[in-house]
């Protein structure tokens, strides 16, 4: 599913949500701003119980832990 970060300019907000459409409008769900910037964020696989980072990355991009398995 295309998930993606988002920053909001207007109250440094910072959340996730779900993108289906190239058109599709994202607004903040604090402050319902419209000024977005879409973060870089590391892709991470769930198998079972346990979170996976995808290759190439140390860690979530939402933490500093260096594996998934501190935080998930």
């Amino acid at each position: 599913m295309p998930i993606y970060e988002f920053k909001c300019l207007e109250c440094n907000e910072e959340f996730e949500t779900l993108v289906l459409r190239s058109d599709d409008e994202v607004c903040c769900p604090a402050c319902k701003g419209e000024r977005l910037e879409r973060l870089m964020s590391a892709c991470a696989f769930k198998s079972g119980e346990n979170f996976t980072p995808a290759k190439g990355s140390a860690s979530c991009s939402s933490c500093t832990a260096s594996s998934c398995a501190g935080c998930h």
